[in-house]
């Protein structure tokens, strides 16, 4: 009977088990450091630390996150660092998807395998990129039509910048140099404001970088957004016509950023991450401060994440090989 009543009282523990979240096994973290692949300042900056300041209190994490930045290597010094991290949850990735989805295609021997050593756990935020244009354009520049037709005119000025080569804004660029039979000359830097801040200063004719990049400058009058890449205008720039608008809808994108843990990190601590991170894009002054620099703070499962990480994948392949960019080019 005494073993009965014991068996009996062991079921009954591990049904109440069963019953609990896979989260509620995962202990709070003393802290959580964010590491992101670009500089200060910029929109991978602002959604790392957006979000780091709201996950403390929670089942995550006790304290606030700290965010590092590693900017280098088109995002990929940062993917080899949380490739490396200890998988507890204590360090995660913020990228935008070109470093997981179309870098596969570019580098023969990339450092790090993005769907077997890094683990979605919720995308972030959402954004277009801009063609921009800075004082070395003609003021009568203002479509895209005219920045090609400027373009073929002046082809040693006709040049490009972008955040990283192999990045999402280069790639549009140089879809929109091949498409229409202009030769567009790419410049890479490292993130969006340096380039930036050689179009403001007259040493580079344009930059494709994310829309909120080059927002600030554009509404103080320094360059020029000429259009944009999501479907329709954006909120943050009414008054520009999208690539689709203006004749150009095979230059419709909008990537994502997405919050990535080390691979092996356990189910249960990726469950504790996703509630915390979706919890804080849902908060107001997040999702005011992502907007001031072009964002829309857009949180996701982890599954999510992964299926549409899978579909960018599949659509930039054959786009990669229509440019002809590899490591070595």
């Amino acid at each position: 009977m005494t073993q009965r009543r014991q068996f009996l009282q062991s079921a009954v523990s591990l049904a109440a088990v069963g019953a609990f979240p896979l989260a509620a096994f995962a202990q709070a973290l003393e802290a959580v450091k964010i590491i992101n692949g670009f500089p200060a300042g910029g929109t991978a900056d602002s959604t790392s630390r957006r979000v780091a300041e709201k996950i403390g209190g929670t089942a995550y994490s006790k304290n606030a996150g700290v965010v590092e930045n590693k900017p280098g290597a088109g995002g990929r010094i940062a993917c080899e660092a949380v490739k490396a991290a200890a998988p507890d949850g204590s360090t995660l990735l913020l990228t935008p998807y070109s470093c997981t989805a179309i870098y596969p295609h570019i580098y023969k021997n990339l450092s790090y395998d993005p769907f077997k050593d890094l683990v979605p756990v919720s995308m972030g935020a959402v954004m277009t990129h801009a063609l921009t244009v800075g004082p070395l354009v003609p003021a009568t520049v203002k479509t895209v039509k005219d920045y090609l037709a400027w373009a073929k005119a002046n082809p040693k000025d006709a040049s490009y910048g972008s955040p990283a080569a192999g990045s999402t804004p280069h790639f549009l660029a140089a879809l929109l140099g091949i498409n229409n039979n202009v030769d567009l000359k790419h410049v890479p830097y490292r993130g969006s404001l340096p380039a930036i801040a050689d179009v403001i200063g007259g040493q580079l004719a344009s930059a494709s970088t994310p829309t909120g990049d080059a927002l600030a400058n554009h509404k103080a009058g320094k360059i020029r957004i000429i259009a944009t890449s999501g479907a329709a205008r954006t909120p943050f720039t009414p008054e520009v016509a999208s690539y689709a608008e203006q004749g150009f809808p095979e230059l419709t994108t909008e990537e994502w950023f997405g919050f990535y843990a080390p691979a092996r990190t356990p189910a249960a601590v990726i469950a504790n991450a996703n509630a915390a991170i979706n919890a804080a894009l849902k908060d107001k002054s997040v999702i005011d401060s992502l907007a001031l620099m072009g964002l829309v703070a857009h949180g996701s499962t982890a599954a999510e994440m992964d299926k549409s990480q899978k579909e960018e994948n599949l659509r930039w392949g054959p786009l990669v090989k229509k440019i002809g960019f590899t490591a070595e080019s």
